[in-house]
């Protein structure tokens, strides 16, 4: 299901392409066939034609990167990113080549393709990707969990102590609990399906691309987590990128955070740019830097949560908030190496040492830099609880395992939307 889905999905831009390509002859050269239109001696849009679908082609894959362990939706952010490389690899090619090149018909070309590959995008997100699937598994939250999201489609739930379905069922994946015992005739069931060639997937990965999230769940006998978590590659080259797209970016910020400074020093009493102690990588303490949102003396009754239209925020804080720009000052925290651009954001000390006692794995969090934005940050938004605590640690212990410049760019492609719009988890 998932490869057939990407699969028309790319079959579908192709022919967008292809119809782009047709309107774009017809309107910048009079000819409808491209192979047709001649536009001057020597001159051939066949090489221009050639770069805008490889174009696709890359930048489809990549797309298919970003989906990582995720499963596959129809977004027109990717359809932006493709279209993005589609103009890139045609510039490159034109530099690098000198082929042929006509602005007009390449810039008609890309409208007409992002207009048709919108369309049938939102044709898909009116009737989303779905796969069908057969649990089997005691664990209630992990089912629930599954119900609720958006692709996933939970045709029947089994004990894996009971007896397998006594009626052969068809068209779906068996999705097994590889935890719990098996009774003897159903991990004979299972054993079956899969020499029958039928697709089996453990529940712990399905799980993870479904949701997000890191399966957790908690057993009479105390917590456990169903998947395990480690270091990766990424990790060694993610400090340098982070430090080349803050220092690339640098003359919007520093621009923007002088603005900044000045609105929340008007606004209220007290310093514009608030520090706080705040625990990272490896549990070490350093010094977190951002503009003030809430009253000079909100914590005079001890450390407490944020919430949702806090009553302490300032008018200018209640902004800067919804648009996540209290947070630019952490760039030099970024420079200087106790955050990342993106990781599972740093808590105060007073909580996380509350949280390792009282929650288990918590401390995996520091097994990686915080973030200025993380995968939790926008999948949850605002943990003002434990139980919030826990469920945003679901998404943490998701991102350090998975962690990938992939994964990476899709967290700061939708915090920049949250930044620029003001919607989205916070």
């Amino acid at each position: 299901m998932r490869r057939r889905f990407l699969l028309s999905v790319l079959v579908s831009d192709l022919l967008a392409l292809a119809v782009a390509f047709v309107i774009a002859g017809a309107i910048v050269f009079g000819k409808p066939l491209p192979w047709d239109a001649h536009p001057g001696p020597n001159a051939s849009l066949g090489p221009l034609i050639g770069l805008v679908t490889a174009g696709l082609l890359i930048g489809s894959y990549l797309s298919v990167q970003m989906w990582a362990q995720g499963a596959p939706r129809p977004s027109y952010g990717r359809a932006l990113t493709i279209l993005g490389f589609e103009a890139m690899f045609a510039a490159v090619g034109v530099v690098l080549f000198r082929p042929y090149f006509s602005r007009s018909f390449l810039a008609v070309t890309l409208v007409v393709w992002l207009a048709g590959a919108s369309v049938h995008r939102a044709v898909r997100r009116r009737r989303p990707w779905t796969e069908a699937l057969l649990l089997i598994t005691p664990e209630k939250g992990l089912i629930d969990d599954l119900r609720d999201a958006a692709h996933a489609d939970v045709i029947g739930v089994f004990d894996p102590s009971d007896e397998p379905p006594s009626e052969p069922v068809f068209g779906c994946t068996l999705v097994p609990d590889l935890r719990p015992v098996m009774a003897d005739r159903m991990a004979q069931y299972i054993s079956s399906w899969n020499l029958a060639g039928y697709p089996v997937r453990a529940l712990s990965t399905v799980y993870e691309e479904h949701t997000g999230r890191l399966p957790m769940v908690h057993l009479a006998e105390g917590w456990e987590l169903s998947a395990p978590v480690a270091r990766n590659e990424y990790a060694a080259v993610k400090r340098g990128v982070d430090v080349v797209l803050v220092i690339a970016t640098a003359p919007i910020w520093i621009a923007l955070a002088a603005l900044l400074w000045v609105v929340v020093w008007l606004d209220s009493k007290g310093p514009a740019i608030y520090r706080q102690e705040r625990v990272g990588r490896n549990g070490d303490l350093f010094t977190l830097y951002k503009f003030r949102t809430m009253v000079n003396d909100a914590e005079n009754d001890g450390p407490q949560f944020t919430t949702v239209g806090d009553s302490r925020l300032t008018r200018s804080g209640r902004v800067l908030r919804r648009f996540r720009i209290d947070e630019i000052p952490q760039l030099w925290n970024v420079l200087k190496g106790e955050v990342s651009l993106v990781g599972p954001r740093p808590e105060r000390p007073v909580f996380t040492e509350q949280y390792e006692h009282s929650i288990p794995f918590y401390g995996y969090r520091h097994l990686v830099r915080p973030g200025l934005t993380g995968w939790a940050q926008v999948n949850f938004g605002y943990a003002d609880n434990e139980r919030d605590t826990i469920e945003k640690l679901t998404y943490d212990l998701y991102y350090i395992k998975h962690m990938s410049p992939w994964l990476d760019f899709q967290i700061l492609g939708r915090s920049l939307w949250t930044v620029l719009s003001g919607f989205g988890a916070q």
